[in-house]
């Protein structure tokens, strides 16, 4: 076993002196394999806050198991509470971090195993990132979804209190009215409710194999979700003695899989950032325009929110992920080779599997859109690819022109749709605020939820070198790559001209010669760092773009 090196022969007393202190037995060093708790439990993420019993349940599963678990802390960052100030650009900067402090202790403690513990938006993508580069046998399991809010006898998520708050500034609504909702929103524990990138993840940790059937869907509070905390404990023990490891599942069909089902179900356009990422770490190399092969053969089958107004928990009763892998293998849009956490066929995780509710979970025949949920679209504009979630944009914005406003900032681009400066059919441009340079690829939920809560959203188009949050919607394209701070052709574009973006022909353009946008990117001098000090400033010297997942470089 790998903890050999840590704890065998005459030369390691010392070491088992050490272990010994913080109270475990002879038996429990030298019989049992050591297996690693990555607890990311913090009072502040609403997604963690009961992450504490989740690890008791996965700690009693290693016991029964008969492995020896020791727990560690991992960072999070609620990328809603850092949305729309500096803490954002701090957001997807944590996911190397938290990938870079899971190895350390893994490799320094010499685990046999480890059991991620996660929930939210960076912190499970960080945590798969982990388990490929560690390829130690590793499970992921989640806190489980938040329960939707309740307010006016209608369901709640988070994306309608961001829309509110520029609504009740707008005068559409009281500030009662924007009181009661923000008392109504997050019951409590749990990823946030809708279909946004923690439980987009989430979902997908099942598709690649990486996590239990459920992991994504159980509610936070349900009985159920700390009996699978405890199996996955067991399991990952299980793991370590059949020495399955996160490698012989992270195989290319595994991503395709994970692919194919995040376009059925429209998960959040942040999963074409992460998914790209855990492959590189993994060994494979897949791009932003790969998605766009699998998205044109896989149609779109659930509507939650923020597209639509059903909750993760509805999924959940409708079958969960199981159900929608199993409709979509009917017609064999799944690989079958690829072998899960269980060590045998993902085909396992759905074989018997079915869904509940037609309306949640469309059958094949009668999808909500014939392809998937995101696309990815390139032209002159975004020559390595772009994404949106089509899912969400309204139809007759499925192809628009408009004449572009630009903006060098997140908060400039915030002031003028707040300010009233922005007209129906203007394309906002929000520029350097990419991987680099944000840095850090801020989320763009603040100026996507004003245009909606002013009225604006079937009408107006916003694209960035940024990123936008899974509770985002309407024509809402991120991802611009190349990145402006890189030179990207978004860098040339100029106020009043024409942007014309046709979502279905998976195009987005800019009515400028090549020439003109050659001529105009000669004349743009030295990006300068927005952040010159600490860690942000580190990880912009080391992070490659959008269209390869954010990753570093080395």
């Amino acid at each position: 076993m790998i903890s050999d090196r840590m704890k065998k022969g005459f030369t390691k007393a010392a070491h088992r002196s050490l272990l010994k202190a913080t109270g475990l037995s002879h038996e429990m060093i030298e019989k049992r394999p050591i297996i690693g708790i990555a607890n990311s439990y913090n009072d502040i993420i609403p997604g963690h806050i009961h992450l504490d019993k989740i690890t008791k349940a996965v700690r009693e599963g290693i016991l029964m198991a008969g492995g020896t678990p020791l727990e560690f802390g991992v960072i999070g960052v609620c990328d809603g509470i850092a949305m729309n100030h500096i803490g954002m650009k701090y957001s997807l900067g944590s996911r190397e971090c938290i990938a870079d402090s899971i190895e350390i202790m893994a490799m320094a403690h010499a685990f046999d195993g480890i059991a991620l513990v996660t929930n939210c938006d960076k912190i499970t993508p960080g945590m798969m990132i982990a388990a490929a580069r560690l390829n130690i046998p590793s499970i992921i399991v989640s806190g489980g979804p938040m329960l939707a809010g309740e307010y006016n006898n209608c369901g709640l998520g988070v994306d309608k209190l961001f829309e509110a708050g520029p609504a009740a500034q707008a005068g559409k609504i009281s500030r009662e009215e924007l009181l009661a909702m923000e008392n109504a929103t997050c019951p409590g524990a749990g990823s946030c409710a809708g279909l946004y990138t923690a439980n987009s993840m989430n979902c997908l940790s099942e598709a690649l194999g990486l996590a239990l059937p459920f992991n994504g869907t159980t509610p936070a509070v349900m009985a159920d979700r700390i009996r699978l905390s405890r199996e996955s404990g067991r399991q990952v023990v299980e793991m370590v003695r059949k020495n399955i490891r996160p490698r012989d599942i992270l195989i290319r069909e595994a991503f395709e899989n994970a692919v194919a089902v995040d376009m059925a179900i429209g998960g959040s356009s942040n999963t074409a950032l992460h998914i790209p990422a855990i492959a590189h770490y993994a060994g494979i190399d897949l791009r932003l325009k790969d998605l766009n092969v699998i998205a044109g053969r896989t149609p779109h089958l659930c509507h939650l929110a923020p597209a639509g107004n059903f909750h993760m928990q509805d999924l959940h009763k409708a079958g969960g992920i199981p159900a929608v892998m199993n409709e979509l293998s009917r017609k064999k849009l799944l690989s079958e080779k690829p072998v899960t956490v269980l060590g045998s066929s993902i085909k396992n995780y759905y074989k018997n599997a079915c869904r509940t509710n037609d309306e949640v979970i469309r059958p094949l025949e009668n999808p909500r859109h014939a392809d998937g949920g995101l696309a990815v679209l390139t032209g002159n504009l975004a020559p390595e690819g772009s994404i949106v979630k089509q899912a969400a944009v309204d139809p007759k914005m499925m192809k628009s022109s408009g004449k572009a406003k630009v903006f060098s900032s997140e908060e400039d681009a915030v002031a003028a749709i707040l300010g009233k400066k922005i007209k129906k059919g203007d394309v906002i441009v929000i520029r350097y605020e990419g991987p680099k340079g944000g840095p850090g690829m801020r989320e763009m939920l603040t100026p996507t939820a004003a245009i909606a809560g002013i009225g604006l959203d079937k009408d107006v188009a916003l694209i960035t070198d940024g990123r936008f949050s899974g509770a985002t919607r309407g024509s809402s394209i991120g991802h611009i790559s190349p990145e402006a701070a890189e030179g990207g052709p978004i860098a040339a574009v100029k106020d009043g001209d024409i942007i014309d973006i046709d979502i279905a022909a998976r195009t987005i353009n800019l009515r400028v010669s090549e020439e003109e946008i050659k001529n105009r990117l000669s004349k743009i001098g030295t990006f300068i760092p927005k952040i010159k000090t600490g860690y942000m400033a580190r990880y912009a010297k080391m992070v490659s773009s959008a269209d390869r997942g954010a990753v570093f470089e080395s």
